[in-house]
Protein backbone atom coordinates (compact mmCIF):
# COMPACT_ATOMS: atom_id res chain seq x y z
CA UNK A 1 0.00 0.00 0.00
CA UNK A 2 1.11 3.45 -0.83
CA UNK A 3 1.55 5.77 1.90
CA UNK A 4 -0.64 8.54 1.39
CA UNK A 5 0.43 12.39 2.37
CA UNK A 6 -1.42 14.83 4.26
CA UNK A 7 -1.58 17.79 1.80
CA UNK A 8 -3.17 20.45 4.50
CA UNK A 9 -0.77 21.81 6.33
CA UNK A 10 -0.46 21.54 10.21
CA UNK A 11 -0.69 25.26 10.74
CA UNK A 12 -4.09 25.33 9.11
CA UNK A 13 -5.68 22.24 10.46
CA UNK A 14 -4.93 23.55 13.76
CA UNK A 15 -6.98 26.60 14.62
CA UNK A 16 -6.32 28.07 18.27
CA UNK A 17 -8.92 30.35 19.85
CA UNK A 18 -6.80 32.42 22.34
CA UNK A 19 -9.42 33.03 25.22
CA UNK A 20 -8.68 33.13 29.40
CA UNK A 21 -5.92 31.34 28.55
CA UNK A 22 -7.38 28.65 26.41
CA UNK A 23 -7.17 27.04 22.42
CA UNK A 24 -9.51 24.80 20.22
CA UNK A 25 -7.65 22.18 18.35
CA UNK A 26 -9.78 21.14 15.32
CA UNK A 27 -8.48 17.79 14.29
CA UNK A 28 -10.04 15.95 10.94
CA UNK A 29 -10.85 13.22 9.95
CA UNK A 30 -8.33 10.29 9.52
CA UNK A 31 -10.16 7.66 7.77
CA UNK A 32 -8.77 7.65 4.60
CA UNK A 33 -5.12 8.46 5.97
CA UNK A 34 -2.71 5.11 7.05
CA UNK A 35 -1.88 4.72 10.28
CA UNK A 36 2.14 5.96 9.73
CA UNK A 37 0.92 9.59 8.57
CA UNK A 38 -1.55 9.43 11.43
CA UNK A 39 1.07 9.17 13.95
CA UNK A 40 3.41 11.35 12.32
CA UNK A 41 0.29 13.99 12.20
CA UNK A 42 0.04 13.23 16.36
CA UNK A 43 3.23 13.63 17.11
CA UNK A 44 2.97 17.34 15.46
CA UNK A 45 0.27 17.99 17.11
CA UNK A 46 1.79 16.69 20.79
CA UNK A 47 5.13 18.78 20.38
CA UNK A 48 3.03 21.83 19.56
CA UNK A 49 0.91 21.23 22.89
CA UNK A 50 3.69 20.75 24.79
CA UNK A 51 5.75 23.89 23.38
CA UNK A 52 2.51 26.11 24.65
CA UNK A 53 2.57 24.10 28.43
CA UNK A 54 6.03 25.00 28.43
CA UNK A 55 5.32 28.52 27.51
CA UNK A 56 3.04 28.67 29.80
CA UNK A 57 4.85 27.00 32.92
CA UNK A 58 7.82 29.79 32.08
CA UNK A 59 5.53 32.78 32.13
CA UNK A 60 4.10 31.32 35.70
CA UNK A 61 7.36 30.77 36.79
CA UNK A 62 8.67 34.68 35.73
CA UNK A 63 5.60 35.94 37.51
CA UNK A 64 6.48 34.50 40.48
CA UNK A 65 9.98 35.37 40.57
CA UNK A 66 8.83 39.24 40.19
CA UNK A 67 6.36 38.97 42.85
CA UNK A 68 8.98 37.43 45.14
CA UNK A 69 11.67 39.78 44.28
CA UNK A 70 9.39 42.86 44.72
CA UNK A 71 10.14 45.15 47.75
CA UNK A 72 8.14 45.02 50.91
CA UNK A 73 7.11 47.71 53.16
CA UNK A 74 6.81 47.85 56.94
CA UNK A 75 4.19 49.59 58.80
CA UNK A 76 6.54 50.35 62.43
CA UNK A 77 8.98 52.90 62.37
CA UNK A 78 12.15 51.98 62.27
CA UNK A 79 12.84 51.56 65.61
CA UNK A 80 14.32 47.98 65.04
CA UNK A 81 18.28 47.25 66.04
CA UNK A 82 20.69 47.85 63.75
CA UNK A 83 24.06 48.16 62.91
CA UNK A 84 26.45 50.56 65.24
CA UNK A 85 27.37 53.43 62.88
CA UNK A 86 31.01 53.61 62.63
CA UNK A 87 32.73 56.12 65.26
CA UNK A 88 36.16 57.47 65.11
CA UNK A 89 35.98 58.15 68.68
CA UNK A 90 33.40 59.15 71.39
CA UNK A 91 31.12 61.89 71.03
CA UNK A 92 30.25 64.29 73.61
CA UNK A 93 27.10 63.86 75.06
CA UNK A 94 25.09 65.55 78.36
CA UNK A 95 23.57 63.18 80.91
CA UNK A 96 20.12 65.77 80.76
CA UNK A 97 18.43 66.19 83.61
CA UNK A 98 16.89 63.38 85.14
CA UNK A 99 18.58 61.79 88.33
CA UNK A 100 21.05 59.31 87.02
CA UNK A 101 21.44 55.38 88.64
CA UNK A 102 24.87 54.78 90.18
CA UNK A 103 27.26 56.76 91.88
CA UNK A 104 27.46 59.69 90.67
CA UNK A 105 31.83 60.28 90.41
CA UNK A 106 31.53 56.78 88.35
CA UNK A 107 34.34 57.31 85.93
CA UNK A 108 32.22 55.36 83.04
CA UNK A 109 28.46 56.64 81.93
CA UNK A 110 25.96 55.41 80.33
CA UNK A 111 23.35 56.72 78.84
CA UNK A 112 20.14 55.75 76.93
CA UNK A 113 18.35 57.78 74.50
CA UNK A 114 15.16 55.86 74.52
CA UNK A 115 11.00 56.80 73.65
CA UNK A 116 8.68 55.16 76.23
CA UNK A 117 6.46 53.96 73.21
CA UNK A 118 8.80 51.93 71.19
CA UNK A 119 8.81 48.60 71.65
CA UNK A 120 12.69 47.68 71.36
CA UNK A 121 13.18 50.23 74.12
CA UNK A 122 10.96 47.91 76.04
CA UNK A 123 12.66 44.86 75.20
CA UNK A 124 15.99 46.49 76.23
CA UNK A 125 14.22 47.29 79.60
CA UNK A 126 12.98 44.11 80.24
CA UNK A 127 16.20 42.09 78.93
CA UNK A 128 19.41 44.36 79.35
CA UNK A 129 18.57 47.26 82.14
CA UNK A 130 18.58 44.45 85.02
CA UNK A 131 21.66 43.12 84.17
CA UNK A 132 23.19 46.04 83.77
CA UNK A 133 21.65 47.75 87.25
CA UNK A 134 23.27 44.30 89.40
CA UNK A 135 26.42 44.14 87.62
CA UNK A 136 27.53 47.86 87.16
CA UNK A 137 24.95 50.14 88.28
CA UNK A 138 24.45 48.78 91.78
CA UNK A 139 28.52 48.04 92.63
CA UNK A 140 29.52 51.24 91.98
CA UNK A 141 31.10 50.96 88.52
CA UNK A 142 29.08 53.03 86.38
CA UNK A 143 26.57 55.99 86.70
CA UNK A 144 23.26 55.94 84.39
CA UNK A 145 21.22 58.07 82.91
CA UNK A 146 18.07 58.29 80.63
CA UNK A 147 17.20 61.02 78.09
CA UNK A 148 14.16 61.47 76.12
CA UNK A 149 13.75 60.87 72.26
CA UNK A 150 10.15 61.11 71.48
CA UNK A 151 10.25 60.50 67.56
CA UNK A 152 7.47 58.62 67.73
CA UNK A 153 4.49 61.40 66.94
CA UNK A 154 2.92 63.49 69.79
CA UNK A 155 2.01 60.48 72.16
CA UNK A 156 5.70 59.90 72.86
CA UNK A 157 5.75 63.56 72.89
CA UNK A 158 3.35 63.26 75.09
CA UNK A 159 4.92 60.69 77.31
CA UNK A 160 8.18 62.53 77.28
CA UNK A 161 6.65 65.61 78.94
CA UNK A 162 4.88 63.45 81.57
CA UNK A 163 7.90 61.75 82.27
CA UNK A 164 9.26 65.59 83.05
CA UNK A 165 6.30 66.08 84.88
CA UNK A 166 7.13 62.73 87.39
CA UNK A 167 10.56 64.28 87.75
CA UNK A 168 9.19 67.13 89.23
CA UNK A 169 7.95 65.25 92.06
CA UNK A 170 10.59 63.45 92.59
CA UNK A 171 9.01 60.37 90.76
CA UNK A 172 10.93 60.03 87.15
CA UNK A 173 12.62 56.45 87.56
CA UNK A 174 9.28 55.01 89.33
CA UNK A 175 7.19 56.59 85.95
CA UNK A 176 9.84 55.47 83.84
CA UNK A 177 9.22 51.63 84.97
CA UNK A 178 5.99 52.13 84.72
CA UNK A 179 5.85 53.09 81.57
CA UNK A 180 7.62 50.25 80.68
CA UNK A 181 6.44 47.49 82.64
CA UNK A 182 2.80 48.57 81.13
CA UNK A 183 3.70 49.19 77.68
CA UNK A 184 0.97 48.88 75.03
CA UNK A 185 1.28 47.88 71.25
CA UNK A 186 2.72 50.86 69.50
CA UNK A 187 -0.22 51.20 67.36
CA UNK A 188 -1.83 51.97 70.49
CA UNK A 189 -2.08 55.48 71.84
CA UNK A 190 -4.73 55.48 74.62
CA UNK A 191 -2.94 55.26 77.08
CA UNK A 192 -0.69 58.80 76.25
CA UNK A 193 -3.28 61.26 77.71
CA UNK A 194 -3.35 64.12 79.70
CA UNK A 195 -6.25 61.78 81.98
CA UNK A 196 -4.41 58.70 81.66
CA UNK A 197 -1.28 59.49 82.43
CA UNK A 198 -2.44 61.92 85.34
CA UNK A 199 -4.03 58.82 87.07
CA UNK A 200 -0.85 56.69 86.91
CA UNK A 201 0.92 59.90 88.26
CA UNK A 202 -2.15 59.25 91.40
CA UNK A 203 -1.34 55.19 91.26
CA UNK A 204 2.46 56.26 91.70
CA UNK A 205 1.84 57.98 94.50
CA UNK A 206 2.32 61.65 92.84
CA UNK A 207 0.04 64.52 93.76
CA UNK A 208 -2.49 64.12 90.81
CA UNK A 209 -4.09 67.32 90.31
CA UNK A 210 -0.10 68.94 90.58
CA UNK A 211 0.77 65.98 87.76
CA UNK A 212 -2.06 67.11 85.36
CA UNK A 213 -1.42 70.76 85.65
CA UNK A 214 2.07 70.34 84.76
CA UNK A 215 1.29 67.91 81.56
CA UNK A 216 -1.34 70.00 79.98
CA UNK A 217 0.17 73.00 80.06
CA UNK A 218 3.41 71.71 78.18
CA UNK A 219 5.66 72.79 80.56
CA UNK A 220 8.58 70.86 79.28
CA UNK A 221 8.26 71.12 76.03
CA UNK A 222 11.02 72.78 75.43
CA UNK A 223 12.96 70.16 77.50
CA UNK A 224 11.54 67.40 75.21
CA UNK A 225 12.47 69.28 72.17
CA UNK A 226 16.62 69.48 73.55
CA UNK A 227 16.73 66.22 74.58
CA UNK A 228 15.58 65.51 70.71
CA UNK A 229 18.24 67.50 69.35
CA UNK A 230 21.00 66.85 71.45
CA UNK A 231 20.15 62.72 70.61
CA UNK A 232 20.14 63.88 66.75
CA UNK A 233 23.35 65.93 67.47
CA UNK A 234 25.05 63.18 68.40
CA UNK A 235 24.03 60.76 66.04
CA UNK A 236 20.74 59.24 67.19
CA UNK A 237 18.63 58.18 64.42
CA UNK A 238 16.37 55.24 65.97
CA UNK A 239 15.33 53.93 69.58
CA UNK A 240 16.98 52.60 72.17
CA UNK A 241 20.48 54.24 71.15
CA UNK A 242 23.45 53.58 73.99
CA UNK A 243 26.34 55.67 74.70
CA UNK A 244 29.39 54.05 76.43
CA UNK A 245 31.18 56.83 77.45
CA UNK A 246 30.41 58.48 74.06
CA UNK A 247 30.72 55.82 72.19
CA UNK A 248 27.36 54.65 70.50
CA UNK A 249 25.55 51.22 70.28
CA UNK A 250 22.40 51.63 68.39
CA UNK A 251 19.21 49.20 69.26
CA UNK A 252 18.15 46.62 71.50
CA UNK A 253 21.16 45.23 71.49
CA UNK A 254 22.23 41.54 73.74
CA UNK A 255 23.93 42.16 77.02
CA UNK A 256 26.79 41.08 76.42
CA UNK A 257 27.50 43.43 73.16
CA UNK A 258 26.98 46.43 75.94
CA UNK A 259 28.85 44.60 78.64
CA UNK A 260 31.93 44.34 76.39
CA UNK A 261 32.18 47.81 75.48
CA UNK A 262 31.35 49.03 79.50
CA UNK A 263 34.10 46.81 80.71
CA UNK A 264 36.10 47.97 77.62
CA UNK A 265 35.57 51.50 78.82
CA UNK A 266 36.63 50.90 82.63
CA UNK A 267 40.15 49.31 81.67
CA UNK A 268 40.96 52.41 79.66
CA UNK A 269 40.02 54.85 82.52
CA UNK A 270 41.92 52.42 85.35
Amino acid sequence: MKNVSVKKPVSKLIKSIKSKGTFLVKIPKFSKIPMNSFLVFTIIIFAFLLGMLTNKVLDLEQQVKSTTNMPTTQNSIATAPSTPPTQTGPVNVAIGNYPVKGDVNAKVTVIEFADFRCPYCNQWFQAVEPKLMQDYVNTGKIKFAFRNYAFLGPASTMAANAGECANEQGKFWEFHDYMYSHQPDESNTSMYTVDNLSQIAGTLGMDQSQFQTCLSSNKYTSAVTKDLNDGSAAGVSGTPTTFVNGMALVGAVPYDQIKQQIDQALKSVQ
